[in-house]
């Protein structure tokens, strides 16, 4: 349970939306963003029938998937593979 003050709760919340559905979305997406919780997670804590709705959800949201951290995990990998293929005599 959380208290939130009415005039503040008016500044966090549109007009007809549901306060406590606003909350668990804004706690998930940010454990997301933060990699603490997946996308199969956040699909089943948030009642996400897809993968593919999940992904407009979190567009909706400007969540980004495919973050510098991945960019840089698969520049190692492209090198790796690219060192192993000159190691073989394929360049």
């Amino acid at each position: 349970m959380i208290e939130i003050p009415d005039d503040l709760a008016t500044a966090l919340v549109a007009p007809g939306s549901d306060a406590a559905r606003v909350a668990l979305e804004a706690l998930a997406l940010e454990a997301y963003r933060e990699r603490r919780l997946t996308g199969f997670q956040l699909r089943t804590l948030l009642g996400i029938p897809s993968r593919f709705e999940l992904y407009d959800f979190l567009n909706e949201h400007k969540v980004e998937r495919y973050t510098l951290e991945d960019f840089g995990h698969d520049l190692d990998t492209i090198q790796k593979l690219e060192e192993a293929r000159k190691a073989k005599g394929l360049a």
